[in-house]
């Protein structure tokens, strides 16, 4: 049996992960692109029902692919665009809703706003969709701390097994954020450390550490702006607490 196809355009690997763990148990097939070219590769590849996309990516944004999509005869005007982004002001709300964007969820979502964005597009039946095993619940919170519970119980519909399993595979990608936030910072490069500090801002969110998420967010307006001094010290501060998970 051919499974819907849902096309999700995401650069950074954690949340990409999130996404992919919140819908696994959805009758789909979930293909994952990082930038917008190979994202329009996968559309003339093979049909697709939905799209996902990211905002801010590496190249072309994820508002130069939907303009693509409109000036492109017949690839993406029939299919609805989902926008997952942490960015999306009043005036980007309005830009997208000009140029016809399905729905907008802002970062980070929860597991339960993706399923239903997913299942609205392509008018999944609750029968359709197989239940989760049950996780641990929130009454046993000895083995996480308050903001985590919270984090679970906002973001993860309560299931700590699923933040827990979300948690192990951020913990292998911490080092590699690492490694490319102290290249960024060495050769002075902006625009790359603005790009990592706003994917931290959701996955530190998402995983229960709101004060590092903050600092995450002055990072990114810091590289915007291209405060080096201010750049090295946030980078510096959430760095330290990156590599002490």
């Amino acid at each position: 049996m051919n499974l819907p196809r849902v096309l999700l355009v995401e650069d950074d690997a954690s949340i990409a992960r999130f996404v992919q763990m919140a819908l696994e148990e959805l009758p789909i097939e979930l293909v994952t692109c990082s930038n917008v070219p190979d994202a329009m590769q996968a559309l003339r590849d093979s049909c697709t029902q939905l799209i996902i996309t990211d905002l801010m990516l590496p190249g072309e944004s994820g508002i130069d692919l939907v303009q693509r999509l409109l000036h492109e005869p017949g690839l993406g005007r029939s299919i609805p665009v989902a926008v997952f982004s942490a960015g999306l002001t009043p005036a980007v709300r309005d830009q997208l809703n000009a140029m016809k964007v399905w729905r907008m969820l802002s970062k980070p979502a929860s597991v339960a706003e993706l399923e239903d964005c997913v299942r609205d597009a392509l008018a999944l039946k609750p029968d359709e969709v197989e239940g989760r095993p049950p996780g641990d619940t929130l009454a046993a919170e000895t083995d996480a701390s308050t903001a985590e519970a919270q984090a679970i119980a906002t973001h993860f519909a309560g299931d700590e097994f699923l933040f827990k399993a979300y948690r192990a595979s951020c913990l292998q990608q911490f080092p590699v954020d690492v490694r490319q936030g102290d290249v960024a910072c060495t050769a002075q490069d902006w625009a790359a450390l603005r790009r990592l500090a706003h994917s931290l801002v959701t996955v530190l969110l998402t995983l229960g550490y709101p004060t590092e998420s903050v600092r995450a967010r002055q990072l990114e307006n810091a590289a915007a702006n291209l405060t080096a001094s201010q750049c090295a010290e946030h980078w510096g501060m959430l760095r330290a607490f990156l590599t002490r998970l």
